[in-house]
């Protein structure tokens, strides 16, 4: 029986520093895969599109919507 439980102590030692390997030399391994340069702007599709006013109008109608959500629900109520 000890050594079972010497075992499995040696097994939560070296679990840890073994996939704290694994997951350095996978993380080094993407990052110099990766390919450089810029976003592929003014190819087939067109220019650049920014993200930033659709995402802003979306903002603004989903809170337009539960605003008039729970307006109606409030005046139900009452």
């Amino acid at each position: 029986m000890k050594r079972v439980n010497s075992f499995n102590s040696r097994v939560l030692k070296v679990l840890p520093v073994l996939s704290a390997l694994i997951f350095l030399s996978l993380d080094s391994m993407c990052l110099t895969l990766a390919p450089g340069g810029g976003p592929p702007c003014g190819g087939v599709f067109g220019d650049c599109i920014p993200i930033d006013g659709g995402v802003s109008f979306l903002l603004a109608a989903g809170a337009a919507y539960g605003g008039k959500k729970a307006y109606d629900t409030w005046k139900e109520n009452s």
